[in-house]
């Protein structure tokens, strides 16, 4: 089976470590005051890649959180990854210096073409497009508005500009744990021909299995949030399983 990473996912506002239900500021829970020792305890765990959103960030428009962002990057041996705010090449710079293997753009894949495909074309692999659908329309501004722009066309439009990796988040799904929206996420990598990493949605271990079924087919891993904060998903167990597979 090609590899399928699980990617334990920390949120980031105002220092601590939450979760908002379907991207709504208002709907927030706090897991940890302390996102250096989550980030931590899931590499003890086996986690092979962390991911970080900048929540203050993708609502200010540019990130907020370097500081807290460097100390997790420094403070673990395993890559990680950083979506939330990043606008210009000095965010990516900036961000890269810090330690961060991997930055992800949303907002700007729609809002500045031209942006994203310099830095596409000057960082390749360490930049991944993150792509979160309403009804299979891109949402930008930490899901705050939706664009007339399809997921799929997107997709097609930016692995043409040498983009290599997509984070899918169908948001319907996002926080209220129903399970992922495996179809949408194959037609994304179908559409791309790139890989797709799968977020929001996963609920229980039996959603990764299904999702790892599609490794072959791009579907490369998939973000686990609240579902590892509230317990229904082990992480260490999870991987395991998945290796069990391999």
């Amino acid at each position: 089976m090609s590899s399928f990473i699980i990617y334990p996912a920390i949120d980031i506002r105002d220092g601590k470590c939450v979760r908002l239900v379907q991207g709504d500021y208002a709907r927030e829970t706090i897991y940890n005051d302390n996102p250096v020792e989550v980030a931590k305890s899931w590499e003890a765990q086996g986690g092979e890649y962390i991911h970080l959103v900048d929540l203050d960030g993708a609502k200010a428009g540019h990130p907020v959180n370097d500081e807290l962002i460097g100390q997790i990057a420094r403070s673990v041996q395993v890559p990680v990854q950083v979506g939330g705010g990043i606008r210009t090449v000095s965010d990516v710079e900036r961000l890269l210096g810090l330690g961060v293997s991997r930055l992800i753009l949303g907002t700007a894949a729609i809002e500045d073409r031209q942006f994203t495909e310099a830095v596409l074309g000057q960082y390749g692999d360490k930049v991944a497009i993150g792509i979160d659908a309403r009804d299979g329309f891109v949402a930008t501004r930490g899901w705050l508005e939706t664009s007339e722009v399809q997921a799929e066309v997107l997709a097609k439009e930016l692995a043409g500009k040498g983009a290599q990796t997509f984070i899918f988040t169908d948001i319907s799904r996002d926080g209220m744990m129903q399970g992922p929206n495996v179809d949408a996420i194959r037609a994304l990598a179908q559409a791309s021909g790139r890989t797709v990493i799968a977020s929001g949605g996963v609920t229980v271990q039996e959603d990764l299995i299904k999702l790892a079924a599609y490794a072959d087919q791009g579907i490369g891993g998939a973000i686990v949030g609240k579902a590892l904060y509230t317990g229904s998903v082990d992480l260490a167990q999870a991987i395991q399983a998945l290796k069990g597979r391999g």
